[in-house]
């Protein structure tokens, strides 16, 4: 039989493995603040199994959903982030994952277009949704506008939101791209670290997979445990804000893959997606002579939960 109990953990008094490291049975729905987690822990019965046939039996959903969220690096077992499908739990485990992710609303069916002429759109690129493939913005974007043509000009990351940029015809994608190759392009990115980064300003300037990368960051907002930055990039090497941050020890909360892989903070454990936001874009328009293109994108609604979390935000 499972049982569920309701627990309230303060963050601010919950700093030792004594308090989160606490056993229950059953499914625990433990709400840290205004972020709810789900908790579910290994009991004599379950112990042996693999992760995801455990995930897909207590959550009621499917192996190949469960294998999802392992991918997604979204579960946490006794507070370490473990993705591995056949992970063996053991009696006592406490397996956790947001509670929000299992109810994450769906990207919304009509894209936000932020500005538009004949020649270029650029949208507001929501979490959860690949730039190109299958699924992806792309293609949304050409149902919803019946441009066939329309083709990305750059990529965000999946669970990165914001500006995207999307050429109209063949010529207009082929100009944009060469003008990326440029340092004329301005992309500017807003993100929360862990961590108070210390420096009002700072610029990164370290090679990625054998290529110059250059980051420029502006600290805007602190507390005691995350910080609230300003990036811009010269260049767009592949996660280039993530493995800079992460190489600063400065990791963006919510990347599972260059961020950190224990959570002794459980607020941690709420953040569904990494807190990576593509706020601007500017360029010259590559069409018209003497014209700019110019966007922005303010703050999603989950990103501005995160930062009342770590109370940087209202």
């Amino acid at each position: 039989m499972v049982t569920a109990v309701s627990v309230v953990w303060w963050v601010r008094f919950c700093r030792s493995e004594r308090c989160c490291g606490a056993r229950f049975s059953g499914r625990v729905r433990v709400y840290v603040k205004n972020g709810p987690v789900t908790a579910l822990v290994v009991s004599k019965l379950d112990a042996g199994q693999p992760l995801q046939v455990f995930l897909a039996a207590k959550l009621g959903i499917s192996r190949r959903a469960a294998k999802a969220m392992l991918d997604d690096r979204s579960v946490w077992v006794n507070r370490r982030c473990v993705w591995m499908a056949h992970h063996q739990l053991r009696q006592g485990d406490t397996v956790e994952l947001p509670t929000a992710y299992q109810k994450q609303e769906q990207p919304a069916s009509k894209l936000r277009i932020l500005v538009e002429d004949e020649h270029f759109a650029v949208v507001d690129k929501p979490s959860g949704l690949v730039s190109v493939g299958e699924g992806g913005v792309e293609g949304l974007l050409r149902e919803q506008t019946g441009l066939p043509t329309l083709q990305a000009v750059h990529r965000l990351d999946r669970d990165t939101t914001g500006c995207l940029l999307f050429a109209k015809s063949a010529r207009a994608l082929a100009e944009a791209v060469a003008l990326f190759k440029t340092r004329r392009v301005t992309k500017i990115y807003q993100v929360i670290v862990s961590g108070v980064f210390e420096r009002p300003s700072s610029t990164v300037e370290q090679e990625l997979d054998g290529e110059r990368a250059v980051s420029h960051i502006h600290r805007e907002a602190s507390s005691r445990d995350a910080s609230f930055l300003k990036v811009r990039i010269e260049t767009g090497r592949t996660h280039q804000i993530r493995r800079h941050l992460a190489a600063l020890r400065h990791p963006v909360l919510g990347d599972r893959e260059h961020g950190m892989k224990f959570a002794r903070d459980p607020r941690l454990l709420t953040v569904p997606r990494q807190m990576l936001h593509a706020s601007g874009l500017e360029l010259p328009h590559p069409l018209v002579p003497g014209a700019t293109l110019k966007a922005h994108s303010p703050l999603p609604a989950d990103f501005r939960r995160c930062l009342k979390l770590f109370e940087m935000g209202k």
